[in-house]
């Protein structure tokens, strides 16, 4: 039995008894959460440490798997960025796939150190400090759906990593990893040391193996598929619609139902609510989740306002207004297509929605003068139940194939979380994010900037031409709940530490979907309490399970989602005087400015649901995305 027993340090600096032993949730001495910070140590010298000490900080608990033990204190950094790094930070943005590089360990004297790589975000479960298994190893219990997901998001990062050099990654059986529906790969192998480099018949001889271990009819389609990948002129372009149809019929067979619902705090210390988010209360009646609203249950947003409570207020909400009719319109006109859309159809159409909603936006500021930090602009996660219908080679018509698109822009995030993990879905538009995606800087070093967490963009602030939207698309073949909140809850790692204490009830029945978002905000003022908060979570079931029915009077009355503050007013219809500015008094509104605020909106939402019925109407743009930033 080994008598090694490392003890995890408390990442308050101000903590009186820093040292806690591995186990504990919480510090004993000053209560803060512990990091455990799981490491995957690369190369072959890092497998010779089990269960030591390495540098006086990292404890090797396993070969190759490392847990640092003073987290909260900066790894090392060489003064060069490694070449061999840099496809780890150009593919940065993929890091739900991707690990990202957290820093180095120098071993031996320092005249003669080798520094060690130690990447972070590995499939490593956070809780045992285990490998997540090898996607060969849970094959063949897999259901149909995730083998074909998980041989789906193989095929999307194939060509990103083509890019950077590193396609050979997928080429390793054992690199593969899996978490739920998720792959993730342990790290990345280069290809240039390679005779001959990786191209899309190397994949298909791997494709072919595993389709051979799936029974027909379904392994039958995913043969013909390799076969297709083997011959010399293979195109991915051709491969993917298949895979993409195959993919969508198996999950259109699943049963899917949700339940959903959102509320925006102002928080403790702010007077102004610069966040909006949809659903609210207000749009959920004590039937309304049984109403036919075609976007209730399918559509769920979170905006959270920049430029003072003046301009971050009203930019919030009015992206929340102008984003539900043409999205509606969206959903209207796939539905009346009769064969597919394409991820990258769908993607472009959610791009020119948000950008045109941007616009609206940026117009508004021109009108007004505001210049440089004085525009007003709003962040946007943004998630969208599609549901396609499908019809298999049988014949047989599913209305959904539970596809589940995701746009965001600026630092507001998403997440999905099971019983069994959480994980982020977004990537944040910040300086430190940026630094990295151009290989400057690792991240762990950039986040010790004074500007790192400073947004890189947001709707509003400049010319849609200049947006970058970041769309996802995922399929929901698993009970899991859908997060989307603002920074005032995801600020300080709240929900990566305390996911656990709500999933579990939800996903049971033991608690409402609506108690939930009420206790995600509770959590959010209690631990945070700097800014507002919004929270929008969408139960996704696929079990038979009944959902828990929810009485809505257990929670206190929300605001009224048109109730603006008088300055915010001013900055639609610029009717404030002087005088009433002046004097620093805040008279009541008069009854006919909400009014006008709801027909302003409205008169906007028809703006851009006619610039997306010219999109849809225009043929094929030359803009669509590249397959980087399709699974962005």
């Amino acid at each position: 039995m080994s008598s090694f027993e490392p003890l995890l340090y408390c990442p308050n600096p101000a903590c009186g008894k820093p040292d806690n032993a591995l186990g504990s949730r919480f510090c004993e001495y000053c209560e803060t959460p512990l990091i455990y910070r799981y490491l995957w140590a690369v190369g072959s010298a890092a497998a010779q440490y089990r269960e030591e000490w390495v540098g006086d900080r990292y404890a090797a608990i396993a070969p190759q798997i490392w847990l640092d033990t003073q987290p909260a204190t900066p790894p090392f950094f060489p003064e060069d960025l490694p070449e061999a790094i840099l496809p780890y930070l150009k593919l940065y943005p993929l890091q739900l796939h991707i690990p990202q590089v957290y820093g180095f360990c120098p071993l031996g004297d320092q005249t003669q150190s080798a520094n060690l790589l130690l990447l972070e975000n590995a499939p490593i479960d956070g809780k045992s400090g285990t490998l997540y298994p090898a996607m060969l190893d849970l094959w063949s219990e897999a259901p149909p759906v995730r083998q074909v997901y998980w041989l789906w998001q193989i095929l999307e990062l194939w060509t990103p990593l083509i890019e950077v050099g590193v396609a050979s990654s997928l080429l390793q059986a054992d690199n593969i990893r899996v978490q739920g529906w998720r792959v993730w790969l342990r790290e990345l192998y280069a290809d240039a040391g390679l005779i001959t480099k990786p191209d899309l018949q190397d994949l298909g001889y791997h494709w072919l193996t595993w389709a051979g271990k799936v029974p027909p009819p379904l392994g039958d389609r995913l043969q013909d598929i390799g076969k297709q990948m083997r011959r010399p002129d293979a195109d991915l372009s051709a491969i993917l619609p298949q895979v993409n149809q195959l993919l969508l019929e198996l999950a259109g067979q699943l049963p899917l139902r949700w339940r959903v619902a959102g509320l925006s705090d102002s928080g403790p210390h702010r007077h102004h609510n610069e966040d909006a988010c949809y659903p609210t209360l207000a749009d959920l009646s004590q039937d309304g989740q049984k109403s036919k609203t075609p976007l209730l249950g399918r559509l769920s947003m979170v905006c959270d306002g920049v430029g003072g409570h003046e301009g971050g207020e009203v930019a919030s909400q009015l992206s929340v207004e102008s984003l539900k009719l043409p999205i509606q319109a969206l959903m209207a006109e796939i539905a009346d297509q009769p064969d597919l859309a394409s991820p990258e159809l769908v993607s472009e159409q959610l791009e020119a929605i948000i950008r045109v909603v941007n616009n609206t936006i940026a117009a508004q500021n021109d009108q007004q003068g505001r210049a440089e930090r004085q525009r007003m602009g709003t962040t946007l996660v943004l998630g969208l139940q599609l549901p396609q219908s499908v019809r298999s080679e049988e014949g047989i018509e599913s209305e959904n194939g539970h596809e589940l698109y995701l746009a965001h822009v600026g630092d507001t995030r998403a997440y999905w979380i099971t019983p069994h993990y959480c994980q982020r879905l977004t990537v944040d538009d910040d300086v430190a994010t940026r630094e990295v995606r151009m290989g400057r800087s690792f991240y762990r070093e950039a986040l010790q900037r004074r500007d790192a967490g400073a947004l890189t963009q947001a709707l509003g602030t400049r010319d849609g031409e200049l947006l970058r939207p970041h769309i996802q698309r995922f399929i929901v073949e698993e009970d899991g709940l859908l997060l989307l909140c603002s920074d005032g809850l995801s600020d300080n790692d709240l929900v990566e530490q305390y996911w656990g204490d709500f999933v579990v009830d939800v996903l049971n029945g033991e608690m409402s979907v609506e108690e939930a978002v009420q206790g995600w905000l509770n959590l959010a003022n209690e631990k945070n309490g700097h800014d507002n908060t919004s929270v929008v979570l969408t139960y996704f079931r696929i079990s038979p399970e009944k959902l828990v029915l929810f009485d809505p009077t257990q929670l206190p009355p929300e605001s009224s989602e048109a109730e603006m503050s008088r300055a915010s007013q001013a900055l639609l219809y610029e009717e404030e005087s002087s005088e009433e500015t002046d004097s620093g008094d805040r008279p009541a509104s008069s009854p006919w400015k909400i009014p006008l605020l709801l027909i302003g909106v409205m008169l906007v939402s028809a703006v851009v649901g006619f610039a997306l019925w010219w999109q849809l109407a225009s043929p094929g743009s030359d803009s669509s995305p590249t397959p980087l930033e399709n699974i962005d």
